[in-house]
């Protein structure tokens, strides 16, 4: 049974990692995917919204299929739909071509999304301790290498199908074959129709701390490059590493994560990285040069890397009999974050000031302290790790073992 276990948790990881390099792919090359298919800067917005608008629906969907089919199903099938829609997207030469390729990418990913959370925190419940934090440093090592090869693709002007047709063709097989041992662990016991009918107001101070923390994510991602340079007056070399800085901290972050989370309570985690991540944000606020806000991208890379895996950890102890529809409801927050963040922070950069600006995520993820006790549902059941694993409710996986 632990061979199992193990089996379904390294190959869950991969599938983790695979997507984190996808999607590294596909939004760091957003100005080739402009150029290629000649989309203008008044119509790129409404592609690139599009993208989590399908995934939050696709996510919606997810809810609601796996009352019939099994997370680790939905798992293995929408994982190669997002690898193939990625080379579509780089493959097509129409207008029309690529809002096709991205629909499908965003009704794949919000279902990629949900089902790998889900298994996620199933696998979480049958380990009896905090392992959900390494299975999102997958996601960032993936989204590292990701950004690496879209780097490399740029550097040599290589056209986006010949630097995504290599990465498709060993990822598709490689999940293909890893997707035999997905584990969906414990199913949903009986009354679980009666927890969904009251999980979204329970899960509300969940959904908020979600969307905060996608806020704050977001910001960095698609600001932290023109605040370097324009605000605290970095060279243009200088204003790409605060991303890399803060997707190597991510990483870091959540490699070790797992162990506070055992050893104080995933309570205490969210509240330091809520903190840390806060301070973040000050920090670059008042920076008085580049290598201060580099400081400050750092803080919140570390800060901000607990967050969402913990939210998701703590939505499947709040609803044990619910967990999957849960976390499916929980995930739509990821997107309503990413939607929001971006145009929330450049809106206020031009009406006020960047640095102004960046003190609004700073006070939504404080409030994340707020909710903190909403993460320890049942008892800080994985903080010192006493909960038995329940392996007599993981003795199938997804290819019935």
């Amino acid at each position: 049974m632990t061979g199992v276990l193990r089996r379904g948790r390294a190959s869950l990881a991969f599938g983790f990692f695979t997507q984190g390099v996808a999607f590294a792919l596909l939004v760091t090359r957003i100005p080739a995917v402009q150029e290629r298919y000649g989309v203008s800067d008044a119509l790129l917005p409404v592609f690139l919204a599009a993208v989590p608008v399908l995934a939050g629906v696709g996510s919606v969907v997810t809810e609601r299929l796996v009352r019939r089919v099994r997370p680790s199903g939905l798992l293995r099938w929408s994982q190669p739909v997002v690898l193939l829609a990625l080379l579509g997207v780089g493959s097509g030469s129409q207008v029309g071509a690529l809002a096709v390729a991205l629909g499908i990418f965003g009704l794949s990913v919000g279902m990629l999304d949900a089902s790998m959370n889900m298994l996620g925190v199933s696998l979480q419940r049958a380990y009896g301790r905090s392992i959900m934090l390494s299975f999102h440093a997958a996601y960032s090592l993936g989204g590292i290498l990701g950004a690496s090869l879209a780097w490399v693709g740029a550097h040599e002007e290589l056209a986006l199908w010949v630097s995504y047709l290599p990465v498709v063709a060993v990822l598709l097989p490689a999940v293909l074959v890893g997707s035999r041992w997905y584990v969906d662990g414990a199913g949903e016991p009986e009354g679980a129709g009666e927890a969904q009918g009251v999980a979204f107001r329970l899960l509300l101070p969940l959904c908020l701390v979600m969307t905060f923390a996608y806020i704050g994510d977001s910001t960095v991602s698609n600001w932290s490059a023109k605040y370097l340079k324009d605000v605290l007056g970095g060279s243009e070399q200088l204003a790409t590493v605060p991303y890399n800085v803060y997707m190597v901290t991510t990483l870091v972050g959540r490699a070790v994560g797992d162990v506070g989370v055992r050893r104080f309570g995933a309570v205490a985690v969210v509240r330091v990285g809520a903190l840390l991540a806060a301070c973040g944000f000050a920090v670059v606020a008042v920076a008085p040069g580049a290598w201060v806000g580099m400081l400050g991208f750092t803080l919140l890379g570390i800060g901000l890397c607990v967050l969402v895996p913990q939210t998701f950890a703590a939505a499947g102890r709040l609803f044990p009999g619910a967990s999957d529809a849960a976390v499916a409801r929980l995930n739509i927050f990821n997107y309503v974050g990413f939607l929001v963040g971006s145009p929330l922070v450049g809106a206020l950069g031009d009406a006020w000031s960047y640095r102004g600006a960046m003190l609004v995520p700073m006070a939504l993820v404080l409030v994340t302290t707020v909710y903190a006790r909403s993460f320890a549902s049942g008892g800080d059941r994985y903080g010192g790790g006493h909960e038995r694993p329940r392996t007599a409710d993981v003795g199938r996986g997804s290819n019935g073992l």
